[in-house]
């Protein structure tokens, strides 16, 4: 690919402040206060006493068994529930009653076996360590960073349909003289407030902008499933992720995951991809590994039919935001990238910065896992249309690539041309 094909990494600096414990736990309480407060404050529980000590994150007064199951888990003594959604084939949402959600799931799992009840965890815009965001919050881009230049009318992702499941689309981002590569893009509108850019906002639009600068032809759409405050109940997420399949896109892109009860596999994605996912046999699923810095699986992209995404510093390393395992397929570029975003005031909320104005032109500096995992979906859709091969037949070709250019203490990596120089 040209030289300018791509958004590229700065080599100027380090991602994210050094934070103090109390600056860490400040940070954690503040990004979980965000999540409660759009999603309800009663909603929203968390599996510690102290908000910045949580796992994971759920639905206050509900489980999440399958349908199959739903006969025992009601014979089960002492636990009382109640219908309250039917969800994609196979799942049912309960309401507890008498009892709170984690009693519950323990007296479930004393009498019928671990993992037959689930709670419905929240899942949330990819975290740094010990949070639940990107690995740091957007950044002016600066005259020296390195930007994302127009991309050229090549037929790299032609006739390729790409969902990015995130927080939704600004539609100015495909008029914006700085973004070109955006036009063409559509998907659920993001509204937001210039004079204070809020959390999160503009993130969807940005991984849409990392997708196009490497498959400039591949159609993109915006799914808005990210809306409050970054955050989306599984239940509720899978239900949106089964209409989008509607479309029976090429490539999924989501950059977003969750811990869970006990590290095991949330039932609602299980049984997505069982009732739903898997029967599109073309269609690939890539997930961002999360920014915690930590070794356990973090889900959807700990599960095995799912392409998961760590991410890279600048120096081919892997970055020491990105979680990392046996679980992690690849790692790509995530440190300092450039891209679309929104237009206005930025004001911080996180120590050790909070409280300074950053200003927006339509450009914006971020690293997470969020960003390396569109590298990939990019790549993907640009041998597509270069082999003629499905999304998943070339994710695996990818996938031998990287093996290939693998490196000890790191693992399988993929970088594009247009982001080593």
């Amino acid at each position: 690919m040209p030289e300018d094909d791509g958004p590229r990494p700065s080599t100027q600096r380090s991602v994210g402040p050094a934070l103090t414990p109390d600056q860490r736990r400040e940070r954690v309480e503040l990004q979980v206060g965000i999540v409660r407060d759009q999603l309800g404050p009663d909603n929203v529980a968390h599996d510690s006493d102290e908000p910045a000590d949580f796992g994971y994150l759920y639905r206050s007064g509900t489980i999440l068994v399958r349908d199959a199951d739903l006969d025992r888990v009601r014979s089960v003594d002492g636990v009382d529930v109640e219908v309250r959604d039917s969800l994609v084939g196979g799942l049912t949402l309960l309401e507890t009653t008498g009892r709170d959600t984690l009693s519950a799931l323990e007296e479930i799992d004393r009498a019928l076996g671990a993992g037959v009840a689930s709670p419905d965890h929240v899942v949330y815009v990819t975290g740094p360590v010990g949070g639940c965001c990107p690995a740091a919050e957007p950044e002016e881009p600066g005259t020296s960073t390195p930007r994302p230049a127009a991309a050229p009318a090549s037929g790299h992702g032609q006739d390729v349909l790409v969902s990015v499941v995130d927080t939704g689309w600004l539609p100015e981002a495909g008029e914006n003289p700085l973004t070109p590569w955006l036009r063409g893009v559509s998907g659920d509108v993001e509204t937001y407030d210039a004079e204070s850019i809020r959390h999160y906002a503009g993130h969807g639009t940005f991984v849409a902008g990392v997708v196009r600068c490497l498959a400039p032809q591949a159609q993109v759409r915006v799914e808005g499933f990210l809306t409050n405050g970054g955050a989306v109940f599984e239940s509720e997420l899978v239900k949106q992720m089964t209409d989008a399949l509607v479309e029976v896109p090429d490539i999924i892109t989501m950059s977003a995951g969750t811990w869970t009860r006990g590290d095991r596999a949330p039932l609602a994605f299980q049984v997505f991809w069982e009732e739903r996912l898997s029967r599109l046999k073309g269609t690939v699923l890539l997930a961002a590994a999360g920014n915690d810095g930590g070794r356990g699986p973090f889900w959807p992209a700990a599960f095995p039919w799912s392409v998961s995404v760590g991410a890279l510093d600048e120096a081919g390393d892997r970055a020491p935001f990105s979680n990392y395992g046996s679980w992690v397929d690849v790692y790509a570029p995530g440190v300092d990238l450039v891209n679309a975003y929104a237009t206005g005031t930025y004001v911080t909320q996180e120590p050790p910065h909070a409280g300074e104005h950053r200003e927006f032109k339509g450009l914006a500096r971020w690293s997470g896992t969020s960003f390396s995992t569109p590298v990939v979906a990019g790549m993907i859709a640009a041998r597509m249309s270069e082999t003629g091969e499905n999304a998943r037949q070339a994710a695996k070709a990818l996938l031998r690539q990287a093996r290939r250019n693998a490196k000890p203490g790191v693992g399988a990596r993929l970088v594009p041309d247009s982001m080593t120089s």
